[in-house]
């Protein structure tokens, strides 16, 4: 970002709310903020914490930190203050930045709290030093520290789906080599404008599109946070080239009022991740002349594993593509054994993407990563004769009902196709018959009906009868976590109770 800001001062690096920051503007405050940490004795391996919506605020934290070659803990904004406590106090950190609308949440918890220093990103308050007026009296720093490419950038803490979160340690190795699998998979220039509306303490957020924007040099425009209608008038007043999202935000901006006479031909490709783009949302948006690029990838990749092209959306629908051009997949079987093409098995990845381990996990980083540095991703799947890979399902997810397996994710691309339904979940619910019944968790389109016998009716010529579900609970949203994904768990946790 600073070598950018050398080579293209006046270009505009980043549009929030209205404002417009050249590459020299946030340079300039990178360093001061840099500086700052300094003063109050951040040195290199410290972590250094935000804790807020998307803001330029925490770009210029993350790259003032890095400045330093300190560590940058992005932190999830929904999380509650007890969830929080232990994520802040199990990575260390030593400065925090915490913007207007968190403080309140966090305030009750800073006795707990092992941060030496509390930031207020936007206003002052009292009790909280105001980042603004302090980085702005500061001098900038004269250059970054030299970091190799083994050292840890980002702590980014797992979406915790099941269990303490984890911090996964992303090397600065690791967020340059995404980003060079990103531009070979789908290009790039300094002429792109990219719009972030993820949450930037998701991988996703992060390091999809918006560190690719500086990579680039081109120009980002960050929103605060997502919105349908905010998304669709950005497009056209700042002619968006590129976008980061989970299916379910490309859904809901199809959705909105304004989407048929909002002006989309700048757009140039959008990227998918957290789950596949369904058919019908590829052909809407195909109809608008609106390609996606989908990928597969975790926290622990930073994120991309693979990538399916526009060109073989349809062909390879329900394909989380090929791997990226210096990255490798293969499938395993249970004793570690690569499975041929075809054969469903763990799904495992290798290439310099792939984090250093989880912070202060040992044992748990052992068994994700084994001795040959390959990190055991814990879903199942299967490569094709062409080498495109195809996820099945999580491996704790796997629903087994009367002795046999059932993978959700299956019947999931089944059910999707029924006309009723806008979107599902497969779990398995405790059953004295069979040990866990085939549950189906189902928000309807708008004005549609469904009961079980239609569903099952529906499915048989596509499922065996085994995998069928034997319980359907419609609800009117299915819970997500940041990422998209969504939260099985706690629908497990809904009906048992």
């Amino acid at each position: 970002m600073l070598r950018r800001a050398a080579l293209n001062p006046e270009r505009t690096a980043l549009v929030f709310e209205g404002q417009e920051r050249s590459y020299a503007e946030f340079a300039d405050r990178v360093r001061r903020q840099a500086q700052l940490l300094r003063e109050q004795g951040v040195c290199v391996g410290d972590r250094v914490g935000y804790l807020g919506f998307n803001h330029p605020a925490l770009l210029e934290t993350l790259f003032a930190a890095q400045t330093l070659g300190a560590i940058f803990v992005p932190l999830n904004f929904r999380l509650t203050a007890e969830e929080l406590t232990f994520i802040i106090n199990d990575a260390g950190i030593h400065t925090l930045v915490v913007d207007d609308a968190l403080r309140p949440v966090l305030e009750p918890a800073r006795d707990k709290l092992c941060c030496q220093h509390f930031f207020s990103s936007e206003s002052e308050a009292e009790g909280w030093r105001h980042l603004d007026s302090e980085r702005d009296a500061a001098e900038p720093i004269a250059g970054p520290v030299s970091v190799d490419q083994h050292d840890i950038a980002v702590i980014m803490y797992t979406s915790g789906t099941t269990g303490l979160p984890k911090g996964a340690m992303l090397t600065h190795g690791n967020l340059l080599w995404n980003n060079i699998n990103a531009s070979m998979a789908f290009g790039g220039t300094r002429d792109d404008v990219v719009l972030t509306a993820a949450p930037l303490f998701h991988i996703g957020g992060l390091n999809v599109m918006t560190l690719h924007a500086f990579h680039l040099g081109s120009k980002l425009v960050l929103l605060r946070n997502f919105d349908p209608a905010l998304v669709l008038e950005n497009f056209e007043k700042y002619k968006v080239t590129h976008m980061f999202g989970a299916p379910a935000m490309f859904l809901f901006m199809s959705q909105h009022p304004q989407f048929e006479n909002t002006d989309l031909s700048s757009i140039q490709t959008l990227i998918c991740g957290a789950a596949p783009v369904p058919e019908s949302l590829i052909e809407l948006y195909g109809s608008r002349g609106v390609d996606f690029c989908q990928g597969y990838g975790l926290t622990e990749t930073a994120p991309f594993s693979a990538f399916l092209t526009p060109e073989f959306a349809i062909s390879k629908l329900g394909s989380a593509g090929l791997p990226p051009i210096y990255s490798d997949t293969r499938i395993v079987d249970p004793d570690n054994k690569p499975l041929p093409a075809g054969e469903k098995g763990e799904i495992c990845l290798y290439g310099p993407n792939i984090m250093k381990g989880y912070w202060n996990r040992p044992d748990a980083t052992a068994a994700a990563i084994d001795s040959e540095g390959w990190f055991h991703s814990g879903d199942i799947g299967y490569l094709d004769e062409e080498g495109f890979l195809f996820i099945c399902d999580r491996l704790k997810d796997m629903v087994i009902s009367g002795g046999e397996n059932v993978y959700p994710a299956e019947v999931e691309g089944v059910l999707y196709k029924h006309e009723a339904i806008a979107e599902v979940a497969v779990i398995g619910m405790p059953d004295e018959k069979w040990g866990e019944a085939v549950t189906a968790v189902v928000a309807l389109n708008e004005g549609k009906s469904l009961d079980l016998e239609g569903l099952r009716d529906f499915a048989k010529d596509h499922l065996a009868k085994y995998k069928l579900p034997l319980r359907l609970e419609i609800v009117d949203a299915l819970p997500r976590n940041p990422a998209g994904k969504v939260l099985k768990f706690v629908l497990k946790e809904e009906l048992e109770s």
